[in-house]
């Protein structure tokens, strides 16, 4: 009896290349073939992993060829960087988006939070950045990327909490504490994302979190100075 042919790349959506025409179409091409390359490496290190994902399975899942990938990366480092930037910006919206959803600084911050808990929970970002990110990129370039998305808005959000009472809103105290407030919050949700109930998890992480929040919003009611911050306006 006949074997079936073995399948020699992971099933992943094929993107392919879209047909352009007009002014610039080997620019869009360009574009458009990076776009497919990125698309599919993001599915392949989700479900199989950095070190188990190669650059013919990336290819193959684009359409393209792998003259056509080197042209945009240098090795599969580089487009791992590109997946990893990807992941990172899209976390960093989607906080972002659900934390503008309210004028109250507080409500903010709380909506900002469940929506980080969420997004720690997403295959993706638990396989790209948390699992792998480290370990592929160095711990130096790993934080190098993490401030320049998630970290951002996380400072844009304590600066909104603690900028709504008696502290300036260019207080160097409040860099201080969102640089802390992110150390945290990236540990809870590396605790998150391993745990074998993240929803459980992601539950107590907001509860402890929500404790904070709720001291320091006790604390601006009383017009208390951090130690610290510079004089209170006045």
């Amino acid at each position: 009896m006949t074997k079936p042919p073995a399948k020699l790349i992971p099933e992943v959506p094929r993107v392919g290349v879209p047909k352009v025409s007009g002014s610039g179409r080997r620019q869009q091409y360009s574009a458009a073939t990076k776009q497919s390359l990125v698309e599919v490496a993001e599915a392949l290190f989700t479900e199989h992993g950095y070190a188990h994902t190669s650059l013919d399975a990336i290819v193959a899942g684009a359409e393209v060829t792998k003259g056509a990938l080197y042209h945009h990366f240098s090795g599969k480092q580089a487009v791992f960087e590109a997946v990893f930037e990807l992941v990172e910006s899209r976390a960093a919206a989607d906080i972002r988006e659900a934390a503008q959803g309210s004028d109250d600084p507080w409500e903010k911050a709380q909506a900002g939070l469940r929506e980080f808990l969420e997004v720690v929970q997403q295959p993706a970002y638990q396989r790209v950045v948390i699992q792998d990110g480290p370990s592929v990129l160095g711990h130096e370039r790993y934080r190098e990327q993490e401030e320049r998305s998630s970290y951002a808005t996380v400072v844009e959000i304590v600066h909104a909490v603690l900028g709504a009472g008696t502290w300036a809103a260019d207080d160097p105290m409040l860099d201080t504490f969102a640089r802390i407030f992110f150390g945290a919050l990236s540990a809870a949700g590396g605790a998150v994302a391993a745990s074998t109930d993240p929803a459980e998890s992601a539950a107590r992480v907001e509860a402890a979190i929500g404790h904070i929040l709720a001291g320091l919003q006790v604390l601006q009611a009383q017009g208390v100075d951090m130690p610290g911050s510079g004089p209170r306006p006045g």
